[in-house]
């Protein structure tokens, strides 16, 4: 029987210590595909190429094991893989692992969960991993058994249409990691700030920074869980309708 063929990629770049940790554990899993960017592609959101041709490179390729290397997004990757790149469509597709968190509103921005968000598009499985740490130098010693087995049993049991996952891990600490919790995104966002500042010319420009503000005091979400030192598991769709309101608006 064959075994599965996973899709692995990110936003962090091929390079990226969270990446290689990811396609570590996924080899024991099934056949893998890895499409990762040249360069980091954080904060890309859904991005796609459209003015400048796309030029995949084949750079490793092993049994049950190929390494592809873009100048796209990571939804560029996600579409190459599926129409150019694969010979046959993957049983799953993730992405990760990222250096830092895309709990509550950071789904929005992040290129992580747009690969997944596509891939979801197209009716595949797919889980976008996060550790909750910034460092280039973040230890992802902790994550090995919580990704194998939340990856496994999307494999045995699949996920609903239209659905993927938003997985969040703490960062390490003394503290051992709790569990699980499925749990829904946090009401919270970012406060821009922008640092205005000089060139050497005199001319000004900005640079953008800014608060992360969470007025959302709620059991149930992903930031509560992660605070209590569990991993938060957010199922997600790409249809962004409001439906609670659809029969309540009307133009007449």
């Amino acid at each position: 029987m064959d075994k599965p063929l996973i899709l692995v990629t990110n936003d962090d770049g091929i390079n990226a210590p969270g990446l290689r940790k990811l396609i570590e554990i996924m080899r024991k899993l099934g056949d893998v595909v890895v499409i990762a960017s040249e360069l980091v592609m954080s904060g890309m959101a859904h991005a796609v190429t459209i003015q400048t041709p796309l030029m995949p490179r084949l750079i490793k390729e092993e049994e049950s094991y190929k390494e592809f290397i873009t100048n796209g997004t990571p939804t560029d990757n996600i579409k190459l893989g599926k129409h150019r790149l694969l010979d046959r469509s993957p049983d799953l597709v993730v992405s990760g692992i990222n250096h830092g968190s895309n709990a509550s509103i950071n789904i929005i921005y992040s290129g992580t969960m747009a690969a997944v968000l596509e891939a979801s598009i197209d009716g595949i499985p797919a889980i976008g991993f996060s550790l909750c740490d910034y460092m280039p130098d973040a230890d992802f010693s902790h994550v090995e058994g919580w990704i194998e087995k939340i990856t496994q049993k999307v494999l045995n049991e699949g996920l609903p249409e239209g659905v993927c996952l938003n997985v969040n891990i703490p960062r390490i600490s003394d503290e051992e990691i709790k569990g699980i919790k499925v749990c829904r995104q946090a009401e919270a966002r970012w406060v821009e700030e922008f640092e205005e500042r000089k060139d050497p010319y005199g001319r000004t420009y900005y640079w953008l920074g800014g608060r992360f503000v969470n007025g959302d005091k709620r059991n149930e979400t992903d930031e509560k869980a992660l605070a209590d030192n569990y991993i938060s598991v957010v199922p997600v769709q790409f249809d962004f309708t409001a439906h609670h309101v659809v029969d309540k608006m009307n133009f007449d």
